[in-house]
C-alpha cells in the first residue's frame, strides 16, 4: 500500500509533512479548498488551501495564547468579537469564563464551521451549544465596518494568512474600525504571522506597522506552534489603555481557577520578551 502524506510547502525549498491514516473529507467551498485528515501522531487536522490550520494534538497552544493573555490583563472583559475562528477553538476558550456575557463569531465560510462540528468536536464543542455565542457567516471586514462604536471589550482576529478570504483582515481600514468598535478598555489580539521565513516576516512587519499606527499601545508576543511554519509564531496585542506587562492582573486571572495546558501568568510575561532578531525586525516598521 502506498503511504499517504499531507505536505505543506513552507517555502519554495522547505516543506512539512504528516503521514495520514485517512483522508476524512475534501470539498471546495465557494471560498476555499477544505480538507480534513486523520493521523497517528497529530490526530485529526484541518487544512485550508493546503495550509495547516490546526491539529488535535497542538491546537491548545494556539487557542490558549489567543484568548487568555487578554483576559489576564483585563479580567472584566464581557463582550467579545471573534473574526474567523470557524474551528471553534477560540470560542471554546473564551466561553470558559463565566463572566463573559456575549460573544459574536464572524466566519466568512459556513462550511468550515459545519465541517469542524462534524469532524473536530474537540474545538467546535461550543458552536451552537452556548447561548452566549452568536454565529455570523459573513465578511469580517464588512461586519466591523457596520458595527456600532464601543460594542466590544475584546476582539480576537483568528484569521488565516493574508491571502484569499483572510486578506482584508490585515488592512489599515480593518484595524481602524476595530479600534472604533472597541470600548475604552478594549483589547485587540491578532494572528501576527511568523518572524522566521522571509515572506512570513514581511507580513509580520506589515501587520505590526498598521497596529502601531492605529493603537497607542501595540506589542507582540510569541508562542511555539509545532505544526506552523518554523514553529515560531506571534500574536499582536493592541489596546487603547492597557499595557500587557504593566497591567497584568495575575492574581485575578488565577482566581478564575481555569486549567490551561500552555498558558500561565509567568509565561505571559516571558512571551513578550522577544528574541533579538524579532525585535530588530519590528523596531523600524
Amino acid at each position: 500500500m502506498t503511504d499517504l502524506w499531507f505536505t505543506e510547502m513552507h517555502t519554495a525549498d522547505a516543506r512539512f509533512s504528516i503521514k495520514i491514516t485517512e483522508h476524512l473529507h475534501s470539498e471546495k467551498s465557494i471560498y476555499q479548498q477544505i480538507d480534513l485528515y486523520d493521523s497517528e501522531t497529530f490526530g485529526r487536522f484541518l487544512a485550508i488551501d493546503n495550509f495547516m490550520m490546526l491539529t488535535e494534538k497542538d491546537e491548545f497552544i494556539y487557542h490558549d495564547m489567543i484568548t487568555h493573555p487578554a483576559m489576564a490583563v483585563n479580567p472584566d472583559i464581557k463582550r467579545v468579537l471573534i473574526i474567523g475562528g470557524g474551528d471553534g477553538g477560540s470560542a471554546r476558550e473564551i466561553l470558559r469564563y463565566p463572566t463573559i456575557e456575549h460573544v459574536d463569531l464572524v466566519e466568512i465560510d459556513e462550511r468550515v464551521v459545519r465541517l469542524c462540528q462534524e469532524y473536530l468536536p474537540q474545538t467546535a464543542c461550543k458552536l451552537d451549544a452556548d447561548s452566549r455565542l452568536h454565529l455570523y457567516f459573513e465578511d469580517g471586514l464588512l461586519f466591523v465596518k457596520n458595527m456600532a462604536s464601543q460594542s466590544y471589550d475584546l476582539i480576537l482576529v483568528d484569521s488565516t494568512d493574508p491571502i484569499g478570504p483572510g486578506e482584508g483582515l490585515f488592512t489599515y481600514d480593518f484595524y481602524q474600525n476595530c479600534k472604533r468598535i472597541l470600548s475604552d478598555n478594549g483589547i485587540l489580539i491578532n494572528q501576527h504571522e511568523s518572524p522566521y521565513y522571509k515572506n512570513d516576516a514581511y507580513e509580520m512587519r506589515r501587520s505590526h506597522a498598521k497596529l502601531k499606527c492605529t493603537f497607542p499601545i501595540a506589542k507582540v508576543y510569541q508562542f511555539h506552534m509545532p505544526t506552523y511554519p518554523s514553529g515560531h509564531w506571534l500574536f499582536g496585542f493592541a489596546s487603547k489603555k492597557y499595557d500587557p506587562i504593566e497591567d497584568l492582573k495575575a492574581d485575578r486571572w488565577k482566581s478564575f481557577g481555569l486549567y490551561t495546558r500552555y498558558y500561565n501568568t509567568e509565561l505571559h510575561q516571558g512571551a513578550f520578551m522577544l528574541p533579538t532578531y524579532v525585535k530588530e525586525g519590528l523596531e523600524h516598521v
